[in-house]
């Protein structure tokens, strides 16, 4: 699994993927939408793996 640190990483560079796209073609675009849901995918990922560390202490 991808260490938390990554993720948050990859989290940051999401969101500012995301904000350019949308800036570009508009807030209903496919494309956002699409980079979106990438984005809520990697947020799970990080909640998930910030619940298993938790539990695990």
């Amino acid at each position: 699994m991808i260490e938390i640190k990554e993720l948050e990483d990859r989290i940051n560079q999401m969101r500012k993927i995301l904000i350019l796209i949308a800036e570009e073609t508009g807030l209903n675009s496919d494309d956002t939408l699409g980079c979106s849901q990438k984005l809520d995918e990697l947020i799970t990922m990080y909640q998930k793996g910030k619940n298993q560390k938790n539990t695990d202490v």
